[in-house]
């Protein structure tokens, strides 16, 4: 669906030329061009220009920075999608897809970051420290859109069950950026096709369908030999 692909450039900031601006900016270009951290905040501060004590005033650590850099770019695909009107009108579906599309858009715009912090990782079901602001505002995103899908009848509504989707979902999208991560096509054209995909997928599984007959009629059966 048209609605849902690549949406619009999501990224934006705090005032400019603040100081934690200048300080993320700092950070990531030390970042990219030595492929390490800083051997200490007193060397990068004199380095950038500014006091030890303007640095501890935004950021406690350079993992900090990383962390506060990566929930940057979900708060502001989150809160850019939420304030289009059109967005209020999307399934759940339409919602998921639109949201993941917003969000690797964004981290396209900071390929050679995101490339240089997820390196070799392999495990999507483990979360780097650097993801810690980021995926309770994924997971929030992810519940608000599905049961909204409840809500309506898109989503089914299984006990138990139903409550490990935004895991489950976290643990998809962690697919997804390793899929993109060594996506070779032009424009990202595969890792485009694999989110579609795997979304209606996911949502033909969480959907009513089969899986729900299968569970009504198992009830049945051991229902019966009461």
């Amino acid at each position: 669906m048209e609605t849902t692909k690549k949406s619009r450039n999501t990224r934006g900031s705090k005032a400019p030329g603040s100081t934690s601006d200048k300080i993320r900016a700092a950070y990531v270009d030390y970042l990219l061009t030595n492929g390490k951290q800083p051997a200490s905040v007193y060397k990068f501060c004199i380095d950038l220009g500014i006091k030890e004590e303007s640095f501890y005033s935004d950021f406690g650590s350079f993992d900090a920075i990383e962390k506060d850099i990566w929930t940057s770019f979900i708060t502001k695909t989150s809160r850019a999608l939420q304030s289009d009107k059109a967005f209020a009108t999307f399934t759940s579906r339409e919602r998921i897809l639109s949201f993941y599309y917003a969000l690797l858009e964004e981290l396209k715009n900071n390929r050679s970051f995101v490339l240089q912090q997820i390196g070799t990782f392999r495990k999507p079901e483990l979360t780097p420290s650097y993801l810690k602001g980021f995926k309770p505002v994924f997971e929030d995103f992810i519940t608000l859109a599905l049961n909204q899908g409840k809500s309506n009848g898109e989503i089914s509504t299984r006990p138990y069950i139903d409550k490990i989707y935004p895991q489950l979902f976290w643990m998809h999208f962690g697919f997804i950026v390793l899929y993109w991560r060594d996506d070779d096509s032009a424009g990202f054209e595969k890792t485009d096709a694999a989110v579609e995909k795997s979304v209606n997928l996911a949502f033909d599984l969480i959907g009513k369908g089969a899986i729900d007959s299968a569970f009504d009629f198992a009830k049945f059966l051991y229902q019966s030999k009461k």
